[in-house]
């Protein structure tokens, strides 16, 4: 019985043993899926594992100081910058951190592709005026750093996709050339085209060959395509001393900007041609709908551009250069890190006048109650020459021209609430709204190791306004800027602000 016993239990000990022994034998492992390079696009792109699309990832991180201004990177054109006192900033720093996504996947109607790039900035910011309250029993002015100190934030500057000739998305303005506002610069504020700021957009791109391509776009017009259109019927002292020339009364959209665009794109440059059709619609005349309203009124613009690539001065030499023409379309000419209206102030040599300042305005219309509206005039031009000096280093000199001017309608009633708010000495025959406003500067980059690049940037910006030699404005107090309220010269202006950046690409 105990034999029987003991060989029953080795039976199950033994079947037990093959049965752990069995389980515990390895499993053929899932084939590793390596990460494979995409050719088929260019350097950089791999193909996502499982599929047959191509994703390419990269970015940069930069670091940038702004010595003169109060933004990165703009003229001291208005606000506490242009007071030019104790509250403009002596320089302003700036961090940021760019990432940008772009797959590609081919299809039997050709390469679908989505592109996005996202940035998260920190600007050090500044002091802005916060005005003037009771200390110890009287006046005195102060500032709130709480709520006047820039922080961090998440800028969407692209985010669209192309398939079959459609770009649907937010873009690159099909009306600006592939340079922008940036012919051979980093200087942000310059006139003389189109800017660079994305904008959403439905677009048909025909490719003809040959590096020839036309394209036809509808594009979002709210705040990219929209400078000012100004209700003069409005108009305050405060608002005068800023630039403003009436009560903004932009309406909603009724229409988006439609562009056409021709590009010839060859070893040699490339050159385009651009047209925009822009919808001036207004809000009411005054408080309520009852009020009435001005008609719409359409404005365009067109501007050539022309791109010369490695001229004879060295490798790599270019030569870019644009101009535009508008009407009922500033925004096409004074782009969106322009600025729209000018308060600069400076010293002064004439009697009685506390200081000089100049002033100025940009629009697309400009109305008056129970009257239509009057299309600005602008026109401009931007360019620059970039020479390398050898694989290292590289110089660009940069410049930028735009004029503006009203219309005789518009000019009377400006003049009229100029002279009566403001009290402009010269009276309504010195007065006129029209300036030009240009930039000059110079930019050299060091590149000491591929992708990280160390730049110094100069610019040079100048507002000649056009009120007559010697006129004077008195203007209210102007808590914001520390400015008292007192006799001004009415005076061309001009400011210098230099960029340090360092920036590496990935």
């Amino acid at each position: 019985m105990k034999l029987t016993k003991s060989l029953m239990l080795g039976s199950v000990a033994m079947f037990a043993s093959a049965g752990v022994q069995a389980a515990d034998l390895p499993v053929k492992a899932k084939a590793v899926e390596y990460v494979k390079i995409c050719s088929l696009y260019g350097a950089g792109f791999y193909y996502v594992p499982g599929s047959d699309t191509c994703i390419k990832l990269g970015g940069y991180l930069r670091a940038t100081a702004g010595l003169g201004t109060n933004s990165i990177w703009g003229a001291a054109a208005s606000g506490v910058a242009g007071a030019h006192n104790r509250l403009s900033n002596y320089y302003t720093g700036q961090s940021r951190f760019d990432f940008n996504v772009d797959t590609r996947t081919a299809t039997e109607y050709g390469v679908l592709r989505t592109y996005a790039e996202l940035a998260f900035t920190w600007t050090a910011g500044g002091y802005s005026g916060a005005g003037t309250s009771a200390i110890n029993g009287s006046t005195a002015y102060t500032t709130s750093p709480a709520s006047q100190i820039s922080g961090g934030g998440l800028s969407i500057y692209y985010a669209f996709m192309q398939f079959a000739g459609f770009t649907i998305g937010r873009a690159q303005s099909q009306f600006s050339s592939p340079w922008t506002n940036y012919p051979g610069n980093a200087f942000d504020g310059m006139p003389g085209g189109g800017g660079w700021e994305a904008v959403n957009q439905f677009t048909y791109t025909a490719d003809f060959g040959q590096g020839i391509t036309a394209s036809f776009s509808a594009e979002d017009q709210v705040v990219h395509n929209t400078t000012n259109i100004w209700n003069v019927s409005g108009a305050t002292a405060a608002g005068l001393a800023t630039g403003a020339y009436g009560a903004g009364n932009i309406g909603a959209s009724r229409s988006p900007d439609l562009v056409a665009m021709l590009r010839v794109d060859q070893a040699w440059g490339l050159f385009q041609a651009s047209a925009a059709a822009h919808d001036n619609h207004a809000g009411y005349y005054g408080a309520d709908e009852t009020t009435g309203h001005p008609d719409d009124k359409w404005g365009w613009a067109g501007q050539l551009a022309l791109s010369i690539k490695n001229v004879p001065t060295g490798a790599g030499d270019t030569i870019n250069v644009q101009g535009v023409y508008t009407n009922g379309a500033s925004g096409y000419n004074f782009q969106q890190y322009t600025p729209y209206t000018y308060a600069i102030y400076s010293g002064t040599g004439l009697a009685g006048a506390y200081q000089s300042v100049g002033l100025a305005g940009v629009s697309d219309s400009v109305f008056v109650a129970g009257a239509g509206q009057q299309l600005t005039t602008t026109y401009g031009f931007n360019g620059a020459y970039t020479h390398n000096w050898n694989p290292y280093w590289n110089t660009a000199i940069f410049g930028g021209w735009g004029a503006v001017r009203y219309n005789s309608t518009a000019k009377s009633y400006i003049c009229g609430t100029f002279v009566t708010t403001l009290a402009l000495s010269s009276g309504v025959a010195g007065c006129n709204p029209d300036f030009n406003y240009s930039v000059v500067g110079l930019i050299t980059r060091w590149t000491p190791v591929k992708n990280l690049t160390f730049s110094s940037e100069v610019a040079y910006t100048m507002l000649d306004q056009k009120y007559a030699s010697g006129s004077t404005v008195s203007l209210p107090l102007q808590s914001s800027v520390a400015k008292p309220g007192t006799v001004y010269e009415q005076k061309d202006q001009n400011s210098l602000q230099l960029m340090l950046r360092a920036q590496r690409n990935w």
